[in-house]
Order: structure tokens, then sequence, then C-alpha cells
């Protein structure tokens, strides 16, 4: 498999059966830096699948993937997990803060994971806070804020190892409307501002307005849809 030109990450050809059940069959993808990416369709069409495969979470059963060039299946679970800890971030559609730590110590968590000294990665975790309007909330545990407010606590965590690709999976979908909304706003805006790539699962279209393309799942097949101008 030849990337496309100028692609951060690419797929091609990803097939994931689950016993019986073909959860993607023959699904392609494409993103390029600085480019947001809705990865839309109905629930159980493959989307979740496809966005755990492209992350290195869940390997296909076949087809190629590459990041910056390199073959995600070509590498071992020690790199992949490096990967994940510094040039992929990840938002879901719950938080999935740890609720013993403070708003800092979450943000700041994935610097620690790679080993950097505490105040350090709090004073960075905290500009990212300030960024998505939370930096009040620092010193709140999870159960102390709002869901939008703990949901912007998890972007700024996505973003604060400053990764080349940030994935979300359905990440306004536990939220009202408004809330939704500001949360797209602030995750495209400091995404693009950092020129990371976005992958966005959702089946909403109002928060796929905010991408720049669409990909349509279904039946594990994979359509890209040209944003229309």
């Amino acid at each position: 498999m030849t990337a496309p030109e100028g692609s951060l990450l690419s797929a091609e050809g990803l097939c994931k059966a689950y016993g019986s059940t073909m959860a993607l069959d023959g699904a392609s993808f494409s993103i390029h830096p600085g480019e947001v990416v809705a990865v839309m369709g109905p629930s159980g069409s493959g989307k979740s699948t496809l966005l755990h495969c492209l992350a290195g979470i869940v390997p296909p059963d076949s087809g190629t993937i590459l990041y910056q060039g390199r073959e995600l299946s070509a590498m071992n679970d020690a790199q992949r997990s490096a990967l994940r800890r510094s040039e992929f971030g990840f938002v879901f559609q719950f938080g999935q803060l740890v609720p013993e730590l403070t708003c800092v110590e979450n943000v700041a968590l994935p610097l620690r994971l790679n080993g950097a000294r505490r105040k350090e990665a709090e004073r960075t975790a905290l500009t990212w806070m300030e960024r998505l309007e939370v930096d009040d909330l620092a010193k709140k545990r999870p159960g102390e804020v709002s869901g939008g407010q703990g949901q912007r606590v998890a972007v700024a965590r996505s973003l604060v190892t400053g990764p080349r690709v940030v994935f979300a999976d359905e990440p306004t979908g536990a939220l009202d409307s408004l809330n939704g909304e500001r949360v797209m706003e602030l995750l495209t805006d400091a995404a693009r501002t950092t020129n990371a790539a976005v992958v966005l699962v959702t089946h909403e279209a109002r928060v796929a307005a905010y991408s720049d393309r669409e990909i349509v799942v279904r039946d594990g097949k994979s359509r890209d849809m040209e944003r229309a101008v």
C-alpha cells in the first residue's frame, strides 16, 4: 500500500470480524495534518471499530494502516503503546476521567506517564485547561464538575502531549446540544491551531458539521464524502 500524498494516517481494505459478525469489510480511510474528518454511520455500522483499528488499539484481520509511512502492524505492542501515549490523543463519550485525581492531575496524567515531573506536567496542563476554559476547575475532582466541564477537561487531556492525531469517539454523545457545540468548537479550534488531525466518530449531523470531510461507514464499508463548498 502507498499512502495518499500528504496523508498523516491512512488505511486500505480493513477487515475485522467478531465471531460471525463482520464489523469492517474492506473499509478505507485517510487524513491529513490539521484536517478534521467525521466518521459517520448508524449504530453497529463499524465506525468505532474503524477508529480502534486506526489508533492501534484493535488489530484488523486484514488490510493495511500507515501512520507517517510506517505500518502499524509492523510495530510491536510497546511501540504502539508509545504512539498512544505521545502522538495520539483520545476523547471518549463519557470522558473517562480518573475520579480519584483532580482535574489538573487528570490533564497532566499523559505527561506524567511519559516521565514528566509533576510541576512541569501540571503547568502544561493548566495552559491547556485555560484554552479549554476550565482552568478554574483545576483543584476539583471529576465528580464535582458538570458533564460539559468534564468533557472539556477530557479534551484538554487529549491535547496536552501535542498529539499529531486526536481520536474522538462520540465526544458529545452524553451532552446537551449547547454543551456539545461548545466542546466541538473548542476541540476543533485547538486541534487546527496545533495542526493536529482529528478523527471524529459521530452519528449526529450537527457534530459532523464541524469537520472538513465526512466518511460514511455502513455494513463495515466506507464511503468518502467530499464536503460541498
